[in-house]
């Protein structure tokens, strides 16, 4: 099984090929990414099969590419860095993601921490990325179908939250479901102007560290299919 699953993440021809991605890792190293492991899953997953076919060609640009319903998949780097900042606080066991989309940051996470639980808004894109983890033989997924500024309180608290897609105010709901010493990455603000922020629980309150300007789609309320 675990040869099947490591055939899977390798394979690609072409644009897809392996000295692609090898060039994209060196790449996102020379952006200032450094987490090894994280590198390492960038690398092995194929990012390819998240995206259109007809964009495949494109998988591995440090570019967001859309995947229909005005959302986007992440840029690598981006993906990468949230990632690290989730991690760099120590090994998680339970981490709450906001916005499965492709599932691309699903597949990374699922690589890194023992349990996803993962929150998408628009069926249609959660039910693709269903396919594609199964494909990939990840496992450790569980995927709920709803308002990500809900959150997932049935199951909280969590080690971890990462949000993809930029929210006006950092939800109440997402700081309630946050452990002691948990880490929340997320995109703030509006437009143009948003800021990738850190969030870290101690004790009653909450130490905020804002980071780098990004730009993510908007963070909506309900669900459609």
């Amino acid at each position: 099984m675990r040869r099947q699953q490591d055939d899977l993440l390798h394979r690609g021809i072409g644009m897809t090929s392996q000295r692609t991605r090898e060039r994209l890792i060196q790449r996102l190293y020379e952006e200032g990414l450094s987490n090894a492991a994280v590198l390492e899953v960038i690398r092995r997953t194929p990012r390819h099969l998240f995206v259109d076919e007809a964009l495949a060609h494109r998988a591995y640009e440090d570019t967001a590419l859309p995947i229909g319903h005005n959302q986007t998949i992440s840029q690598p780097y981006m993906v990468g860095r949230m990632t690290e900042l989730l991690l760099a606080g120590g090994p998680l066991d339970k981490v709450l993601e906001i916005g499965t989309g492709s599932g691309y940051q699903t597949a990374v996470l699922a690589q890194l921490v023992e349990r996803v639980f993962s929150v998408e808004r628009i069926q249609t894109l959660q039910e693709r990325a269903k396919e594609r983890l199964t494909e990939l033989s990840l496992r450790n997924v569980v995927f709920r179908w709803g308002d990500g500024w809900e959150g997932w309180p049935a199951l909280a608290p969590y080690n971890g939250i990462i949000v993809t897609a930029a929210a006006a105010d950092v939800p109440q709901a997402l700081l309630d479901q946050l452990a002691p010493g948990g880490r929340l990455v997320i995109p703030v603000g509006e437009g143009t102007t948003q800021q990738l922020q850190l969030i870290i629980r101690e004790g009653d309150g909450f130490a905020r560290h804002v980071l780098d300007n990004v730009r993510f789609v908007p963070l909506l309320h309900g669900s459609q299919l």
